[in-house]
């Protein structure tokens, strides 16, 4: 944990809050704090409510959500009554003007966000909501699986591949701007013509990517397999290798090769999964870190 990072994260906090209108009396011109806007959403939207377990999803103290409730019933906003299965706790639900204050509140927070998002060009929009859906991911990830799936290239992912790249291995394996290059290099020799190449997304984002790519009459190479961190563990490696070695076949190649480095034990696990055999190794460099190329294959022939 470094100093710089927490000072990030409150500076992010302070500007935040006062975008939202924490720091503010009211909502939208109406006499009621964010958390109480909040106890409105909860109760609108679960119809009726016990109180246990909407001080549990808000987490907020009991004494705290008593006065919110008892101010709600004053106004008039909710009605009270004793659960129908168990006789000992109460749930509470909007009357008609609850729920007459709940659709003003709400209509007046999305004409704020809409006001906001209108001020900014498309990029600036889809790169906010991005880093909005990110912060929820991390701090508060799906209880269950995500949807996977493996398409083909849509335009951009090729700019994404190549920063995915370099940014990752640069973190987790020193290797410098000479490989982001590289792959590039590669990314740039990809002819739609003859090449194919597909991008792994988990719930709807990029999370991996694998091309392949024609060498001659009768030899394919696979290149660029990746899968972003927060995506390892669900066979996406291997569904992407999958269909690669598929297409290869398909495609009427006798046999598929790659290249990769003895560093990279996930992915030769993978590639050794799928059939391939390592045929060489040598000593190379990257960054000035010494390391092993290696080249594989697969008989296609011997497969199919």
């Amino acid at each position: 944990m470094t100093e710089a990072r927490v000072s990030e994260v409150r500076a992010f906090n302070r500007f935040y809050t006062k975008v939202i209108g924490v720091l503010q009396a009211g909502m939208h011109h109406l006499p009621y704090s964010l958390t109480e806007g909040r106890v409105l959403f909860e109760v609108a939207h679960a119809d009726s409510i016990g109180t246990g377990e909407l001080r549990a999803l808000l987490d907020l103290d009991a004494g705290y959500l008593s006065r919110i409730l008892a101010r709600f019933d004053g106004d008039g906003l909710i009605v009270r009554e004793r659960s129908a299965a168990d006789a000992r706790k109460h749930v509470v639900r909007l009357s008609p003007a609850g729920r007459k204050a709940f659709e003003t509140l709400d209509q007046a927070s999305n004409e704020d966000i809409e006001r906001l998002l209108a001020g900014l060009p498309e990029d600036a929009r889809e790169r906010l909501v991005t880093g909005m859906r990110a912060i929820r991911d991390v701090l508060d990830p799906p209880a269950g699986p995500e949807s996977c799936l493996i398409r083909p290239l849509r335009d951009g992912d090729l700019s994404w591949v190549v920063h995915r790249h370099g940014v990752l291995y640069a973190r987790e394996y020193g290797w410098g701007r000479d490989f982001e290059l590289l792959v590039a290099r590669i990314v740039a020799a990809f002819d739609p013509s003859r090449d194919t190449a597909w991008i792994a997304e988990v719930g709807g984002r990029p999370a991996g990517s694998v091309f392949y790519m024609r060498k001659d009459d009768t030899t394919g190479q696979l290149r660029l397999l990746l899968v972003e961190p927060s995506a390892r563990g669900l066979g996406l490696g291997r569904r992407l290798v999958d269909e690669c070695v598929r297409h290869a076949r398909a495609d009427g190649c006798e046999r598929l090769v790659l290249w990769t480095r003895d560093c990279l034990t996930s992915a030769r696990r993978v590639y050794e999964a799928a059939g391939f055999r390592l045929d060489s190794q040598e000593k190379g460099m990257e960054n000035g870190i010494e390391l092993n190329e290696e080249m594989w294959s697969l008989d296609l022939a011997a497969t199919s």
